[in-house]
């Protein structure tokens, strides 16, 4: 039987499960199950260790390998669980070596279990081109960053990933032409931290230079995406890119967290309120039919409701559409959990509260593509995706094209044609 890979978390684990499925199955085993852990709340952690108890009860005889971030963090409750034959570290998992370690000491019966190594240690990073990814996927990852240098005081992180780290650009371009030449039509670049991109190669490159040398050494490529970015990092040539170049889509996610200046500095963020709405307003100015996404937490520690009032409020002050909203988890080792909680009721109605006002602008925008034509990638025989990240429901459409299509409608989700 094959390597299955089950995935939580972000979409940089998304990438990296195909770097894993090919290395484990190239290593040569078999019937096994590898659980692609995410760190980032405590639910996350326990939906891991949830899904390794019931994958075990489904599949006794499968060995169950656990990697990622929360392996990273926290090995050894992984390993003391009956049901996991091995933890695996996030840097291991991207070794060929380490899956063919694996496959020796299964065959042999070695008894330990961990295999996590010191991620800070962890100074280079080589791009890995995915072979596995279907010809005529709609849309891949390319992982050009890793790791965080910043330690935000609600983070954990940089601990499951190390300190940043790229991929050399010339080595980005070649694995874009490699891909566009595979028919993939759109391009998403992703990494932990994406706008600190460059600041440890030669001549410290930043990511609007990686992504004006995309664009401008693979003319084929059709769409270029960017996830998510710290706004206070972004650069001018990336600025540049977002005004001058329509095949960078006009759709930005933004690590913004809070819109209270006070809990920005209690999260040791870089940037004010007004340093977001400033940033939105000027990319706006640039690319008009511009559309933003942003995470934010809700029931940060010390927060109040006149704090949390100033979160909400950023919703319309920013013009975000999709947002990306976290019930604030306190995690071991990070001063934010050293901090005054607030109450879990607190945090679930904050939570409740944003998730509503996300929604209603999400209506909002979708209303207003009502008899507007967009080129959607059609990503499967029943949905698409505008160039701004909206959801179509399409039919009769070949799957990776990019069409042209007029708008004719919305319900609460997507658009119609």
């Amino acid at each position: 039987m094959s390597v299955d890979i089950v995935t939580f978390g972000c979409r940089l684990n998304a990438f990296e499960a195909e770097v894993i499925r090919r290395e484990a199955e190239g290593a040569g085993l078999s019937d096994t199950i590898v659980i692609n852990s995410c760190a980032v709340t405590n639910e996350a952690v326990a939906q891991a260790r949830q899904s390794i108890r019931k994958l075990k009860r489904e599949r006794p005889s499968a060995r169950i390998v656990v990697t990622g971030c929360a392996a990273q963090t926290q090995s050894q409750m992984f390993a003391d669980m009956a049901e996991v034959d091995r933890v695996v570290g996030n840097d291991d998992k991207m070794r060929t070596s380490a899956w063919r370690n694996m496959r020796d000491a299964f065959n042999i019966g070695v008894s330990e279990k961990i295999a996590v190594s010191d991620i800070m240690a962890v100074k280079e990073m080589a791009p890995h081109l995915i072979d596995g990814f279907a010809s005529g996927l709609p849309r891949v990852f390319v992982q050009v960053q890793n790791g965080c240098d910043h330690r935000c005081t609600f983070c954990i992180i940089p601990y499951g990933r190390g300190n940043s780290r790229s991929v050399p650009m010339g080595a980005v371009v070649d694995q874009v032409r490699a891909l566009v030449e595979r028919g993939h039509a759109e391009i998403v670049l992703t990494g932990v931290d994406l706008t600190s991109y460059g600041a440890d190669l030669p001549g410290a490159p930043k990511l609007g230079m990686l992504t004006r040398q995309i664009l401008r050494h693979v003319p084929e490529l059709k769409r270029l995406r960017i996830s998510s970015i710290d706004s206070i990092e972004a650069d001018s040539d990336l600025l540049d890119a977002i005004a001058d170049d329509s095949r960078l889509m006009p759709h930005l996610h933004l690590s913004l967290q809070s819109g209270d200046d006070m809990i920005l500095k209690r999260m040791k963020r870089r940037h004010s309120r007004n340093d977001a709405i400033a940033f939105c307003d000027q990319v706006r100015r640039l690319r008009p039919d511009i559309v933003f996404g942003a995470d934010i937490i809700a029931g940060f520690p010390t927060e109040t409701e006149e704090m949390f009032s100033r979160s909400l409020d950023l919703v319309e002050a920013c013009g975000l559409t999709f947002l990306h909203v976290f019930p604030y988890s306190p995690r071991p080792g990070t001063p934010a959990a050293r901090m005054p909680q607030v109450a879990g009721s607190s945090i679930k109605e904050r939570a409740r509260r944003l998730r509503a006002a996300g929604e209603a602008a999400l209506r909002q925008r979708l209303q207003a593509e009502i008899g507007a034509t967009r080129d959607v990638l059609i990503e499967s025989d029943s949905q698409g995706r505008t160039e701004h990240y909206l959801p179509v429901a399409i039919a009769g459409e070949r799957v990776g094209s990019v069409v042209p299509l007029r708008i004719g409608g919305c319900d609460d989700e997507r658009l119609t044609t």
